[in-house]
């Protein structure tokens, strides 16, 4: 097999980092977003993530850093995604797919709570009514997005948007630096507080 297309993967990838690195509005965004959730962890309150498909695990991966370790040790910090298999399958059982994580933001979520709402195209109907469901019940909104932002933006107290790309998987990889990123900002802002 030629390395050609390999290649051509991994430098389409530095392109996309490359632009999301260069846009300063991006990475205030991200900045600001690490300062709600440090905000609401500060207050006694929990992040809680959603996502379909790899924005799911992206979700759970975000919160297992924070309930568990991430690099050094410290406290479990307050996070949870939207994941249990037996409350999904419950929940689109018996009111549709589309009110998954909305239900679990309503019996689950307080005033100061962030939602971390995770969505390739920013168009998700489930993530969408999280995201409704959240504003309603006084949790900020911090959006991952893509392409154009999606129905998701205009929801969001804090956008982050991936580069438009062709492809889901570059937003992702976009969005796992910026998990990342969040969740180091979040264990040095609450282990200074």
């Amino acid at each position: 097999m030629s390395t050609d297309r390999i290649l051509a993967h991994f430098q389409e990838a530095q392109s996309v980092l490359n632009a999301f690195v260069a846009d300063e509005q991006q990475m205030a965004n991200v900045a600001l977003a690490a300062e709600h959730m440090v905000n609401a962890i500060r207050q006694g309150g929990k992040i809680i993530s959603c996502g379909n498909g790899g924005s799911m695990s992206d979700a759970m991966h975000f919160a297992e850093e924070l309930t568990g370790r991430y690099r050094d040790n410290r406290p479990s910090l307050p996070a949870i995604a939207i994941s249990d298999p037996s409350y999904l399958s419950c929940t689109a059982n018996d009111y549709g797919y589309e009110h998954v994580f909305s239900r679990f933001v309503q019996g689950m979520g307080q005033p100061g709570d962030v939602l971390l709402a995770i969505s390739t195209s920013g168009n998700s109907g489930n993530v969408i009514n999280a995201a409704e469901m959240a504003k309603a019940q006084g949790l900020a909104v911090i959006g991952l997005t893509g392409k154009t932002g999606g129905k998701l933006a205009p929801l969001c107290d804090v956008e982050i948007r991936a580069p438009q790309s062709s492809y889901a998987d570059r937003v992702q990889e976009i969005h796992i630096k910026v998990i990342h990123a969040l969740i180091d900002s979040i264990e040095v802002g609450v282990a200074s507080a």
